[in-house]
């Protein structure tokens, strides 16, 4: 694959490390009940370790995207009340300031920032929750904001990588609520604005922001320096979108084309273990275990494959390689998930990933593969 397009720079990443071939001596998809099975451990685990909710920002909310997707394809009523309980909490709001004069986006984590992509990621959850439960007071807020948002002049809401993920899929939920086509047209300019500043051409990959862009920024060896969960979000809010797009939606190819390519490209590179490394050409920037990247990677695979948007003579044994990788090295005995990179921005030289690091959003990440594999087994 990608051999001309990618020549280059595979070719530096290849003295590195041996690229996978996107083949697999063992294809056997696993059972069904084996993923319930560990879709519920690491759920309840997270769940039983966690009783007290947090506020709305990102990571908890992150969290909850992965388990409103375990709800939706297990039924598990403990697990919808879970995330009713935490959007209760938060008075199914983001960020909690009303005065709209206020208001700000960049970066900020106080209550004013009710702009900012980090506080409206909660917006899905609270969206799903309303597609089941049918009450208005739940999606009211989400409506408020990204009303407000989209009459502004401003197009560059979505600087970093990461905020793909956060509100591309707000966007669809609300055009499918409302039938309104501003938020369609909003999402392309947005994303427009956002690929302007962060997209490879030569890779199909997204730098984490304007900070990382090469040459500006290299990788320890020189390379071009793309961070695994960075791209993770982005493949994985791409799946999300096209699921909700119409069919004939006019800009429907061209996120279809980007991320086809990613897939591509992320194929080509993963490593024999079938995680992905943190910097995703520069296996010795930061070296061994990453589940977060890895597990939104996992999903966006299978929820392609499921949707006959990626070839499952080719990527299936992309996805069994990482998925073995997940349930494996990174489920432990007890439920716990490990190796997950700690809240950051970029893949850090010497920073400790170890089977202890965990977290919200990994968990979130990891409950939408085994999601979409469950879909696929079953």
């Amino acid at each position: 694959m990608m051999k001309n397009r990618l020549k280059l720079t595979l070719a530096a990443a290849s003295l590195l490390f041996a690229a996978t071939s996107c083949s697999s001596d063992n294809n056997d998809l696993p059972l069904a009940a084996d993923v319930l099975e560990v879709m519920t451990r690491v759920n309840n685990h997270w769940q039983s370790s966690n009783p007290e909710h947090g506020r709305a920002f990102w990571d908890n909310a992150a969290y909850h995207t992965g388990n409103m997707e375990a709800y939706f394809v297990t039924g598990n009523q403990e697990w919808l009340n879970y995330s009713i309980a935490w959007s209760e909490r938060n008075q199914w709001k983001g960020a909690q300031s009303d005065n709209r004069a206020e208001w700000k986006y960049h970066y900020g984590e106080s209550h004013d920032f009710v702009l900012f992509g980090d506080w409206q990621i909660c917006f899905q959850t609270y969206i799903d929750i309303y597609n089941i439960k049918q009450e208005e007071h739940m999606i009211a807020r989400a409506l408020e904001v990204m009303e407000y948002q989209m009459a502004t002049d401003s197009s560059d809401y979505w600087w970093w990588a990461d905020g793909l993920y956060m509100v591309m899929p707000v966007m669809t939920k609300l055009y499918k609520h409302t039938g309104d086509e501003l938020y369609l047209d909003k999402l392309y300019e947005y994303f427009s604005y956002a690929k302007s500043i962060m997209y490879d051409e030569e890779t199909g990959l997204f730098f984490r922001d304007g900070k990382y862009i090469y040459p500006k920024h290299k990788s320890l060896n020189g390379l071009k320096d793309f961070w695994a969960r960075g791209d993770g979000w982005v493949f994985a809010g791409l799946a999300k979108i096209l699921a909700d797009l119409p069919a004939d939606h006019e800009h429907r190819a061209e996120y279809l084309a980007i991320y086809q390519k990613m897939a591509e490209t992320l194929a080509d590179i993963q490593q024999e273990g079938g995680y992905w490394t943190r910097s995703l050409l520069d296996p010795e920037h930061a070296p061994g275990y990453e589940t977060s990247g890895t597990a939104f990677f996992t999903y966006g695979y299978l929820w392609g494959i499921n949707n006959g948007l990626l070839s499952k003579d080719t990527y299936l044994p992309v996805a069994l390689k990482s998925w073995d990788y997940l349930v494996n090295v990174a489920v432990q005995e007890d439920g716990r998930l490990g190796y997950v990179q700690p809240i950051g921005e970029r893949a850090i030289p010497g920073q400790v990933v170890d089977v202890n690091s965990t977290s919200n959003f990994g968990v979130g990440a990891f409950l939408l593969a085994a999601s979409e594999m469950y879909r696929l087994v079953k």
